[in-house]
């Protein structure tokens, strides 16, 4: 039964952003549990490598070339995966970028790239699935927020806004579409080993040491880290959690 619980056999995955870091952490930890997965991204080469890792997993790979704030495009995913795959499933919402400086000297455009990046692809990318998942009469929608859902970072205001923007989304995504039996959920990562937070090690002072020293678990994430909660979010074994936010963080959101 438990293993049942957690089986996605049949199933296929739409993972945004899903060629490398927390995305292909989750797309390996769904792929492991029997799920096909569908890569919408941008970077054709990154995502080859991405493919070929899930396909030795023994999943069924796809990639669609995306632009996540565009809607035609969203709209030309999801008809693709229709196409090919018949259903969607599962759709994880993890692309997202952050451009760091003081907020009194962010660009206008920078700003709203970020948020159209993070925030408003979700919402596209949600606005998409909800058809297909409400015709299959059920869904699983995951978001990605952060840390910075919870906290504020000097150097990071329009990152630490859509991520906040997300907590929000889910929850009213949530209560919307409850009755046509789609979950939607938000995970909340910590300091996870990927190449976004190695570039903020290089340009932020003393960030590892002082991550090191919040987190309880006094290690960085792995993206491996992210496999087993996307599962759990995307499996049966969910089926009354919807509206939460779980972070995955080595306690360090548990300090206050």
């Amino acid at each position: 039964m438990a293993t049942k619980m957690f089986d996605l056999t049949g199933k296929v995955a739409v993972v945004t952003g899903g060629n490398g870091g927390i995305g292909l952490g989750m797309a390996q930890g769904l792929a492991d549990a029997g799920a096909s997965i569908v890569i919408a991204a941008r970077d054709e080469a990154k995502s080859k490598g991405a493919l070929d890792d899930l396909r030795g997993r023994g999943a069924k790979a796809a990639f669609v070339a995306t632009d996540v704030t565009d809607e035609a495009s969203v709209d030309k995913l999801f008809a693709a995966v229709q196409t090919q795959f018949g259903r969607v499933d599962i759709l994880v919402n993890n692309a997202g970028i952050n451009i760091r400086g003081a907020p009194q000297n962010l660009a206008p455009a920078d700003w709203g790239k970020v948020i159209d990046t993070n925030l408003t692809s979700a919402f596209l990318c949600s606005q998409a699935a909800y058809a297909p998942m409400k015709a299959a009469g059920a869904g699983k929608i995951i978001n990605i927020g952060s840390m910075m859902s919870i906290f504020g970072a000097s150097y990071a205001a329009a990152y630490a806004a859509s991520k906040g923007g997300i907590v929000q989304l889910t929850k009213s995504l949530a209560v919307a579409w409850a009755a046509d039996h789609i979950q939607v959920n938000a995970v909340l990562p910590g300091w996870i080993d990927t190449n976004l937070t190695r570039g903020a090690r290089q340009q932020v002072k003393e960030l590892n040491d002082n991550v090191l020293r919040r987190t309880p678990a006094k290690r960085w994430g792995e993206i491996s880290d992210m496999s087993g909660v996307a599962v759990f979010l995307a499996s049966a074994a969910s089926d009354f959690v919807t509206g939460a936010e779980i972070a995955v963080d080595g306690g360090f959101s548990s300090l206050g």
